[in-house]
């Protein structure tokens, strides 16, 4: 992969801040209405999603001024 090029379309990323601000919030709910520890699965879902999203604002912030730009 090219250092510095995004992965994450502009709607991918808008889709990705909608599930991690999703499965952030199902945690709380579902660890008020579960017995068991299931809740903990939205957590590390939504730790992923957050990884990707700061993997590709990292990658969006290492791009030369006239390839943002253009975008």
């Amino acid at each position: 992969m090219d250092q510095g090029s995004a992965f994450l379309s502009t709607r991918q990323r808008r889709l990705a801040w909608l599930g991690f601000l999703l499965a952030a919030v199902q945690a709380p709910v579902a660890a008020k209405f579960s017995d068991d520890s299931s809740w903990l699965f939205s957590v590390v879902v939504a730790l992923m999603v957050a990884t990707v999203i700061i993997a590709d604002d990292g990658a969006r912030r290492r791009r030369p001024a006239q390839a943002r730009s253009s975008d």
